[in-house]
């Protein structure tokens, strides 16, 4: 399969987590942002919702899609405010963790701000499911996302099943 087919027909499902939003006290942007970007990486977002800084809500969201999406992006609740509950929630759901996409948008996002350092967001897997936070704002989700790309398709690859091609010999 080629990198152009297996990033197509990848299923990417997204959840905002916005008090905010969910109540309708703001339109979300966050969510369309990552749409956009998707689009340009020609792949279209499945489903996307919004659920209120609820960790509970949030983890059922997390379950429901995690049979229908190779992918999730959660965006929002990531930060150090009492309400962003979001790592947590993913925790309670995640069977493995995947530091390392965690750690590389963190030091990506170091290089435009420095608040980047105070994102707790976290990545992992539930099932064939890959499951990455990402920040709230339309800008730092995007940026976010952007800094770890290239390795998503291939990820999403090896949770498909095993992966061998003469470019990213992979034991599984």
């Amino acid at each position: 399969m080629s990198k152009a087919s297996s990033q197509n027909s990848i299923r990417v499902h997204i959840i905002v987590v916005s008090d905010r939003a969910a109540s309708g006290e703001r339109t979300d942007a966050t969510g369309p942002a990552l749409s956009e970007f998707l689009k340009t990486k020609n792949i279209q977002t499945v489903q996307a919702q919004i659920v209120p800084d609820e960790r509970d809500q949030i983890a059922d969201a997390l379950l429901r899609m995690c049979d229908e999406a190779d992918l999730i992006l959660t965006a929002g609740g990531t930060g150090l405010a009492a309400r962003d509950v979001t790592p947590e929630a993913t925790s309670q759901v995640v069977e493995r963790l995947a530091p390392g996409i965690a750690e590389a948008m963190r030091a990506a996002g170091l290089r435009v701000t420095p608040h980047a350092m105070l994102s707790r967001g976290i990545a992992g897997v539930r099932g064939k499911t890959l499951i990455i936070n990402l920040p709230g704002s339309p800008k730092g989700a995007v940026e976010s996302l952007e800094a770890v790309w290239e390795a998503i398709p291939h990820a999403v690859a090896l949770l498909r099943g095993p992966v061998a091609d003469k470019d990213h010999a992979v034991a599984t």
